[in-house]
């Protein structure tokens, strides 16, 4: 153990009586939702889109269904947003006396999406010329005002929930010269976004027949499995145990490749907050010989049980497998998300 007053200053502690989180090293998370939902609202309320045509403008945001949250990983920032947003728009043409109403919807505002990608879906409420005319201005010039207001939100967003989420350490110089902490045996310790495994040696060729076993896994998250679904599915919670460029999209029938590749499989079955089925292999196992992994999730009060069943391992593979799950997954996600981990 360091003594007082020295090791990596992200763990110096003389100066914060609870020794807890410091830094916010940790997962840190704050709840943007309720301001999230106000600046829309303030954006894009009584926006105005005026032409030589006529004249529209947004009357009411009826509804805005989501959450947005802050986060801080290692001293790095990550924005999670996820908004569907409803309203209502008038407008007048030039030289008319008679206004026409119509809806919009924006179905899509998330951080997976660039502000120039966000779609608006317009409709009007009667079928007329006058008023598909309209429609047509709200549409064209009404969405690129849209885009450019929700863009003003997301930099808000980071500007407002960035601010002391990354605490200063106790000396900058000191954080930028301190040495890699070394253990007992003056190994360095396993960095945590590099993904253990181990090379099994020559790899069989395709054809070969393999033996199999099954693993199965029983682990416990002080969670709700709303919030251990999402950890699993979601790829920037993903990307924050498992490591960035990874290709990662939960929907049924699409690949994904974790690890640098490492490892490789495919959606077969997905159930919001209850189950997860895919096809899966690492690397060094035989050419295209794929396991099939089941994870169930059961809620229990506050708790989560999580139960694993993996068929069609080659037999050699199997502790490998199951300490690949327990260090790769399971003790990264309760350290960064704290799901059953304190602290000290």
């Amino acid at each position: 153990m360091a003594k007082w007053g020295e090791g990596d200053p992200r763990w110096i502690v003389e100066d914060r009586p609870d020794a807890t989180n410091v830094n916010n090293w940790h997962w840190v998370e704050k709840n943007a939702t309720n301001w999230s939902k106000d600046r829309i609202k303030e954006l894009l309320l009584g926006l105005k889109v005026e032409t030589e045509k006529g004249t529209c403008e947004i009357k009411e945001i009826s509804h805005i269904e989501g959450e947005a949250s802050a986060n801080n990983r290692k001293a790095k920032l990550i924005f999670f947003y996820e908004f569907e947003i409803k309203g209502e728009w008038s407008g007048m043409l030039k030289d008319d006396i008679k206004s026409y109403k119509g809806k919009f919807v924006i179905p899509n505002l998330s951080e997976e999406n660039e502000p120039s990608d966000i779609d608006v879906n317009v409709t009007a409420d009667k079928s007329s010329n006058e008023a598909h005319e309209l429609k047509d201005i709200f549409r064209t010039q009404g969405t690129e005002l849209i885009r450019q207001q929700l863009a003003k939100y997301i930099s808000d967003l980071k500007t407002e929930y960035g601010q002391n989420i990354i605490l200063p350490t106790k000396s900058s110089d000191t954080a930028q010269t301190s040495q890699p902490v070394h253990n007992k045996e003056n190994k360095p310790k396993q960095e945590l976004n590099k993904f253990v495994t181990i090379n099994n040696g020559k790899q069989p060729e395709v054809g070969v027949r393999i033996h199999t076993k099954t693993l199965t896994m029983s682990e416990s998250f002080n969670c709700q499995a709303s919030d251990l679904y999402r950890a699993l599915t979601y790829k920037p919670m993903v990307e924050a145990y498992m490591g960035s460029g990874i290709t990662f999209e939960p929907i049924k029938g699409e690949k994904f490749s974790l690890a640098g590749g490492n490892i490789t499989g495919e959606f077969v079955d997905l159930v919001p907050d209850q189950k997860i089925v895919k096809r899966w292999r690492v690397k060094s196992w035989p050419s295209e010989h794929y396991s099939e992994v089941t994870i169930e999730l059961i809620d229990k009060e506050g708790t989560t049980t999580l139960n694993l069943k993996q068929t069609g391992i080659p037999e050699t593979e199997i502790d490998k497998t199951r300490e690949g799950w327990k260090e790769n997954y399971w003790n990264r996600m309760r350290q960064i998300f704290g799901f059953g981990s304190r602290i000290f």
